[in-house]
C-alpha cells in the first residue's frame, strides 16, 4: 500500500504506548483516525493530545473481547470518517510468570485479549476490506515474544506465537485480493502496558499466578530495559515503512538477531537424518509451499 492521504486507520489499544505511536506516525502521512480503547479517560486524553498537536482522531469506545461491539464500532467509523484501508490491531496485555504458575483465568484473561481481540478486528474489517475491492493493509501487533522466549511468561508467549501464525496465514488468504498484512514484533518499547494490564483485568478474572515485572520497591522506568526501550513514535514510523514495503515482518531490534538464528539453527539440527521421500512430498506439496517466506526472504533490507 502506498497511497495513505485521506484514507482510513482504525487502531486498537490506540490511548497510549505503541497504538498512540501509530496514530502520530499515520496521522503524518496524512491518515484519518480511529482511536479505539476500552480505558475511556485515557483514550480522551490521547485524543486531546492529539488534538493539541494537530491531529484530529475519533475516539472509539471499544472493549477488544466483546465480539457484539466490534461491528457498531466498524459502522460508526464508516460513517463518520469513511471505509477502513489500515487496520492495525494493536491492544494488549503482558503477564510476567513461570508458565506452570498461570491460573486459568491468566490464560483466559491474556488470551482473550491478545489473541481473541486480534481474531475479533480481522473477523470484522478482512471481510469489509475485501467487498471494499481497493486493497489495504493489517496490521497485527505481536512481539518478538512471539519468535522466541527464554521463559518467564508463558501465557504472553503463547498468544505472541499464536498472532505471528495467524498473521502469516492471514497473510496467504488476503494476498489475492490485493491486501496486504504484517505482523508487528517489537522488542521493549516505552508504554504503560502492565499498568494498563491491571487496570482493564477483569474482577472475575482476577485470580493470578502472575508476579511484578520489577523488584519492591523499584519503579519500572528506573530499570536499564525501559530506559533503552524504543519510544512508541519510533515503532510508529517502522510501521508505516512496513506497511509501505508490504513486509510480513516488521522487526524494530536489530540485537535478536543472534537469538533468531540461533532458533533457526535449533529446528533445522532436529530434522531427521533420513532420505526424502519423494511420494510424501508430491502428496503434501500444497503444505509445503514455501513462497511466502522466499518473497520476504528476496526483499532488500529496510534502509
Amino acid at each position: 500500500m502506498d497511497r495513505f492521504r485521506g484514507q482510513v486507520a482504525f487502531i486498537t489499544g490506540g490511548a497510549s504506548g505503541i497504538g498512540l505511536g501509530l496514530a502520530r506516525a499515520l496521522a503524518a502521512e496524512g491518515m484519518r483516525i480511529a482511536l479505539a480503547d476500552v480505558r475511556a479517560d485515557e483514550l480522551r486524553r490521547a485524543v486531546g493530545g492529539l488534538a493539541a498537536e494537530g491531529v484530529s482522531a475519533l475516539a472509539v469506545d471499544l472493549n477488544v473481547v466483546d465480539r457484539d461491539a466490534w461491528a457498531a464500532a466498524a459502522d460508526r467509523v464508516e460513517r463518520e470518517l469513511g471505509p477502513v484501508r489500515v487496520l492495525c490491531s494493536n491492544a494488549g496485555v503482558n503477564l510476567v510468570g513461570s508458565t506452570e504458575s498461570a491460573t486459568f483465568e491468566d490464560w483466559d484473561f491474556c488470551l482473550g485479549v491478545n489473541l481473541g481481540g486480534a481474531i475479533n478486528a480481522v473477523r470484522t474489517f478482512a471481510p469489509r476490506l475485501i467487498a471494499l475491492g481497493a486493497g489495504g493493509h493489517i496490521v497485527i501487533t505481536a512481539s518478538v515474544s512471539g519468535l522466541f522466549t527464554s521463559g518467564g511468561a508463558g501465557c504472553y508467549v503463547t498468544s505472541k506465537f499464536a498472532l505471528v501464525g495467524l498473521a502469516e496465514s492471514l497473510r496467504a488468504d488476503l494476498a489475492p485480493h490485493g491486501i496486504g498484512v504484517s505482523v508487528l514484533c517489537p522488542g521493549p518499547v516505552k508504554s504503560d502496558l502492565f499498568e494498563s494490564t491491571v487496570a482493564v483485568r477483569p474482577q472475575a478474572l482476577a485470580a493470578t499466578g502472575s508476579v511484578s515485572v520489577t523488584p519492591p520497591g523499584v519503579r519500572r522506568e528506573d530499570t536499564p530495559i525501559f530506559a533503552t526501550a524504543l519510544g512508541g513514535e519510533e515503532v510508529g514510523r517502522q510501521v508505516v515503512r512496513g506497511i509501505r514495503r508490504n513486509d510480513l515482518y516488521i522487526l524494530t531490534h536489530p540485537e535478536i538477531r543472534p537469538v533468531l538464528e540461533a532458533r533457526a539453527a535449533a529446528l533445522l539440527a532436529s530434522l531427521p537424518d533420513e532420505p526424502v521421500d519423494a511420494r510424501r512430498v508430491a502428496a503434501t506439496q500444497a503444505l509445503l509451499d514455501a513462497s511466502l517466506y522466499v518473497r520476504e526472504a528476496a526483499k532488500p533490507p529496510p534502509r
